[in-house]
């Protein structure tokens, strides 16, 4: 089989994803990430758009790149330009990018409908943009944009917008599932038969509307594609493109295409975390191969045959895309899920003090406590448990009062009471809101003698209401995740009608917890 090139979008096609907007800067920080990882081509962006696309391009140039090739997107020349004055090419041009990515219409409806323009008019279109970058010195990949959809319609016109830009001395010709609608049998069925007609190297541009992206990425290697494209996590327009953390990990571990070495595979989780940080979005855990649950187990049976052979339920190590594999405690939980929990926190136990644990976390799931993502109070309720360790300070006593007025807006002041060691202390503290408030309160309190605490924030809050039918008196869970300054994290989670109680129950724990890590 020939070499299998990478094109990674994340930064044009995975950039238009709703919610999601890199600055010219981070795109530079996700780029270098990505020439590390062995991607042989990069999509920068649009530069004939706006100005921060154009730095983008900028600050590429001033780069050294290991593997990969910066590529410039742009569309073919506008029908009311001649081709050496159509703005969008002269800023391609202008980027000094080494490649250039042409779309154009590859489907007769698109070209007289949405073009406006003949049939014949959209060949010479084609034809004559991709010819004019290519006496510019430059590489041209040509996206044959709606070519599956073009094929079915009109299979000749399809093979000749494809023949057009071979013809102006494209390097490849990518296909495109535009609309995203197309079964793997028809992506295949198209590929083969495209070449029997072209002489130059196929490429795959996946769209997820039809949640087949990657499995009709994959089915058109198999069918004789060389370049695939796709984005870090899925990101992209609507549903999504063709995950590359899917699809990089399934060539390379499935079909036995060596893409990127196995060094370089092992970053691939990193990475895919990384640019989720960047996209300033709540990560996708359940993300295949990289997603923080996609080795994660909860199912007791799972979990008890996982302690005899991880083979029984993972297809592949983790560790070979950078992964762990993690078990989670829930009601649905066995004692091999206890079993396995108080290993990792470095307990010594006996079966009956593992069932004694699984007992009482069943109990307090069943009144709205789930420790599948609040693993850190489970650790406290474990320890005073199991472990019989004194919790390091009593919370007696907090009230929260809440003022608005026209000369004031939302001020919220926190009044609590802990005991340390028989030792009430009295504080109160002020903030934006209840829970800030008694953190403030909190860390007045216990800061003088837990120093530690200093080294921990708080850096998420969620709230879920559990029993939504039962309107403002219903349960409510939140949950908090607490960081260190060394960079580990741990949640926690509280639970009752009264939200504020439910966070005190949370912060708590993420208390005791910071101040025995520390």
């Amino acid at each position: 089989m020939p070499k299998i090139e990478l094109f990674d979008t994340t930064l044009r096609d995975g950039a238009q994803m709703s919610g999601v907007c890199f600055s010219a800067r981070d795109k530079i920080a996700i780029a270098k990430k990505l020439d590390a990882l062995g991607i042989h081509y990069i999509e920068g962006g649009f530069p004939g758009s706006n100005e921060k696309e154009q730095e983008f391009f900028r600050l590429a140039h001033a780069e050294e790149w290991q593997t990969a090739k910066i590529c410039a997107f742009g569309p073919t020349h506008h029908k009311k330009y001649q081709v050496e004055d159509d703005p969008n090419l002269k800023a391609i041009i202008e980027s000094k990018a080494p490649v250039a990515v042409l779309f154009g219409k590859n489907s007769r409806f698109q070209a007289t409908e949405i073009l406006q323009v003949s049939a014949e008019k959209n060949l010479d279109i084609i034809h004559d943009s991709v010819s004019y970058l290519t006496k510019k010195g430059m590489e041209v990949i040509f996206d044959a944009e709606h070519f599956f959809d073009g094929f079915y319609e009109d299979q000749d016109y399809a093979i000749a917008c494809l023949q057009a830009a071979e013809a102006g001395g494209a390097i490849n010709l990518t296909l495109a599932d535009t609309n995203g609608g197309m079964l793997p049998h028809q992506i295949a069925e198209a590929v083969i038969a495209i070449e029997k007609h072209v002489k130059t190297p196929l490429g795959i541009h996946t769209h997820n509307d039809g949640d087949l992206a990657v499995a009709n990425t994959l089915i058109a290697v198999e069918a004789g594609v060389t370049l695939v494209q796709g984005t870090i996590n899925g990101f992209g327009e609507r549903c999504g493109n063709a995950s590359l953390t899917s699809v990089i990990p399934n060539l390379q571990l499935k079909m036995g295409i060596e893409v990127i070495s196995t060094e370089k595979l092992r970053t691939l989780t990193e990475i895919s975390r990384f640019v989720q940080e960047l996209s300033n979005l709540n990560p996708r855990k359940d993300l295949p191969f990289v997603g923080r649950w996609a080795f994660r187990h909860k199912g007791g049976i799972h979990v008890s045959a996982m302690r005899k052979n991880p083979l029984s339920y993972q297809h592949i190590d983790p560790q070979v895309v950078g992964n762990v594999s993690s078990n989670a405690i829930s009601e649905l939980s066995g004692r091999a899920n206890t079993s396995d929990f108080l290993e990792k926190i470095g307990l010594d136990f006996d079966d009956e003090q593992a069932h004694f644990l699984l007992k009482e976390l069943k109990q307090r799931e069943s009144e709205g406590i789930t420790f599948d993502g609040g693993e850190g109070s489970l650790e406290v309720l474990t320890r005073t448990l199991i472990e019989k360790r004194p919790l390091p300070f009593d919370l007696n006593y907090f009230f929260v009062r809440t003022e608005r007025t026209h000369e004031l807006e939302n001020a919220v002041e926190a009044t609590i009471r802990v005991s340390v060691n028989g030792e009430e202390f009295h504080t109160a503290g002020f903030g934006n809101g209840p829970v800030n408030a008694l953190d403030s309160a909190m860390r007045k309190a216990l800061e003088p003698i837990f120093p530690q605490l200093r080294q921990i924030e708080l850096v998420d809050f969620k709230v879920r209401i559990l029993d939504m039918a039962r309107g403002t008196s219903a349960k409510t869970r939140v949950q908090i995740e607490t960081r260190s300054n060394n960079g580990e994290t741990w949640r926690t989670v509280g639970c009752s009608q009264n939200i504020i109680e439910a966070s005190m129950q949370a912060l708590s724990d993420a208390y005791v917890l910071g101040i025995w890590k520390q």
